[in-house]
């Protein structure tokens, strides 16, 4: 059987799977072939949005089924009520299984709901964009947003698995594309010099439309971050490298519409490159690798908001503790710092 539309292009004979904590699965390859595999035979409801909904009816359809808004402004409490109340009404218990089935708004919403619906119970994710494949639907991290703050709810709580079918990204416009491009620089940046070579010589166009290439860089991108989850799950220690850029472009997000999260990312890390340069930690050529990669890419390194304004938001940041911050730096293409940093200090360097 087929869900999809005969023209989707798909990888038959990949697959590469990352085992995290012996718990959860993260399988790149064929959605096809791995949802009947890994869904546990258990009454099944998917979380998913309406414009996932729209492409892949067939499959949504087959299951019992919640569907959410569209964007971070569906991501919020009262997004997590309703869901609430609909399980309820559908009799939902702890042997229901729950897979969210989209991008990182729709894994985040569903990790949380399953993880409190009822103190918990069983979840998976089929994640379709990019930067959900990368990023979000990978870790355990699952949250929503509070006044425009960013995840400032939620839980650690890994899904049994995670399925990354690069063949769904065909529906992505450029601009989503790209967004997910954000994320695999910057694990590039944090842990595979060889990752950013890769990605240094091939251009978007290409990457978009090879299979098998997105596939290996998807699954390298993946298992940078999950090496280190797989290290320090709860964000004590080496899981703050995954911060890479996040600190100023939350920031950004806080304080304007004009960036979706990649766009922001990129912005972020840019700043935080030539910040690592002022501090002496990063070479000036290895700053101008990132920048000239995210800006070949496609990326605007110009933040929308004032830096004034970045950093009273920053005050705010999940990562701060009283009247420190946990910035990431860069030191090399590969090479990672994390270094606590009072507020006044870090005012001070970006100001510069």
């Amino acid at each position: 059987m087929c869900y999809f539309c005969s023209t989707i292009q798909r990888i038959v004979n990949m697959k590469h799977v990352i085992d995290i904590k012996g718990r959860s699965k993260v399988v790149v390859g064929n959605l096809v072939e791995l949802l009947p595999q890994l869904l546990p035979s258990k009454r099944v409801i998917v979380i998913t949005d309406t414009n996932i909904d729209r492409h892949y009816h067939k499959l949504i359809e087959q299951y019992e089924h919640i569907l959410i808004g569209l964007g971070e402004t569906s991501k919020t409490l009262h997004t997590m009520d309703m869901i609430y109340r609909r399980l309820i009404e559908m009799n939902a218990d702890r042997a229901t299984f729950i897979l969210g089935i989209g991008g990182g708004i729709v894994t985040d919403i569903t990790g949380f709901v399953a993880s409190t619906y009822m103190r918990g119970v069983e979840f998976g994710f089929v994640s379709t964009t990019l930067l959900g494949q990368v990023d979000a639907s990978v870790g355990g991290k699952n949250g929503v947003n509070v006044d425009g703050y960013k995840n400032m709810i939620g839980t650690f709580n890994q899904p049994s698995f995670v399925i990354c079918d690069v063949g769904l990204l065909h529906t992505l416009s450029q601009r989503e594309f790209r967004t997910g491009m954000a994320e695999i620089i910057k694990a590039g940046v944090i842990a595979d010099p060889e990752l950013f070579a890769m990605l240094e010589e091939c251009d978007l166009e290409t990457l978009s439309n090879n299979y098998e290439l997105l596939g290996e860089i998807v699954y390298r991108a993946i298992k940078v971050k999950a090496d280190i989850v797989e290290r320090d799950e709860r964000e004590s220690g080496d899981r703050r490298k995954l911060n890479l850029g996040h600190t100023l472009a939350h920031a950004i997000e806080k304080n304007s519409s004009k960036m979706n999260h990649g766009e922001a990312v990129a912005v972020g890390l840019s700043l935080i490159a030539e910040a690592a340069v002022r501090k002496g930690m990063l070479a000036q050529e290895d700053c101008k690798r990132i920048q000239n990669l995210l800006l070949r890419v496609g990326f605007s390194l110009e933040s929308p908001v004032e830096m004034r304004y970045l950093l009273k938001s920053v005050t705010k940041d999940k990562k701060s503790e009283g009247e420190q911050i946990f910035i990431v730096f860069p030191k090399s293409i590969g090479c990672c710092e994390v270094e606590p940093m009072p507020m006044d200090e870090l005012k001070t360097l970006m100001s510069k």
